[in-house]
């Protein structure tokens, strides 16, 4: 029985170490490819290397290696939470996978319906990893959230399965929807079906990128408000930066955590709601009813 629990304690710290090394590997790589510079600086991802592609170069960035970096500390800190799961003595951490898995499911339910149950598991990774990439600002990293190119590519997956599901009833009804409720605003619908993966990938980028900006600008303000109020006295007094202590923390709680947070879940509700409403649930039921008559029949 000691031996089981030591080496489930020992799987269990494994598994934690294995969360946080990406995070040490992204630190790494951020001290390694940055340049020491007391200036303000406020730039995009930087490029750590540059692959020979046939058509064009394939820049690996900073925002591509944070992205999985997340992607592999998510992949564990899964591992570690679903470590040990019992029908009978549930622990702790099962308790809170357990509500963290029902919150979803009822949120896939509340706003897409019983059909689009199984897109829980999608609707919740899509939500961890905005929230996790967000969050990479606490410990210095740079954000992919920040990047619209991330961000379009996730807005980009997004279109294609709202694609997928409008076109459950057919391309000549996808296409017949887009001159609802009259034909001549066809030109219109194209304009915003096209538009609808832009809006959201510009939504959530602006979002993250411009509370990155005014952090850093409050930060490097109030060091410039420092030295013009104190930099007269020597010593330790005209040196220490006494304005950035506190204000950065607050903003960052704000712009960091809960603008994040807010942002995953903003995108993820879009995400939701523009795929169960491009679903046009009621003219698929009447053509698989209409599927199941003509095989009756025959």
């Amino acid at each position: 029985m000691k031996n089981k629990e030591s080496s489930f304690r020992i799987i269990d710290a494994l598994l934690l170490i294995l969360t946080f090394i990406p995070f040490l590997c992204g630190i790494v790589l951020y001290i390694m490819f940055t340049p020491v510079s007391d200036d303000i600086e406020i730039s995009g991802a930087r490029i750590y290397f540059t692959i020979n592609m046939p058509l064009q170069n394939l820049p690996i960035t900073e925002s591509q290696v944070n992205s999985w970096l997340v992607i592999i500390a998510i992949f564990f800190l899964c591992l570690f939470m679903t470590h040990g799961l019992s029908a009978t003595q549930p622990t702790r951490r099962q308790h809170i996978l357990e509500m963290i898995v029902e919150a979803t499911e009822n949120l896939v339910l509340d706003n897409m319906g019983e059909y689009f149950r199984d897109f829980a598991p999608f609707v919740g990774a899509v939500m961890g990893l905005s929230v996790f990439s967000s969050l990479l600002t606490l410990i210095g990293l740079y954000p992919p959230t920040s990047d619209f190119n991330v961000v379009f590519g996730w807005a980009l997956l997004v279109f294609i399965l709202i694609t997928h599901y409008k076109m459950k009833c057919g391309p000549v009804h996808y296409l017949k929807s887009f001159g609802d409720p009259v034909p001549f605003l066809a030109p219109l619908n194209v304009i915003s079906e096209v538009a609808t993966p832009i809006s959201m990938a510009f939504r959530h980028y602006g979002n993250v990128l411009s509370g990155t900006v005014i952090s850093l600008l409050v930060a490097t303000g109030l060091q410039g408000l420092t030295k013009m109020i104190l930099g007269n006295i020597s010593g330790f007094f005209g040196e220490f930066p006494f304005l950035q202590i506190g204000i950065p923390a607050l903003l960052s709680v704000y712009f960091d955590i809960f603008s994040g947070c807010l942002q995953a879940f903003i995108f993820a509700m879009l995400t939701m709601l523009y795929i169960a409403n491009g679903f046009p649930a009621d003219d698929y039921r009447e053509r698989q009813n209409k599927k199941g008559f003509k095989l009756q029949e025959n």
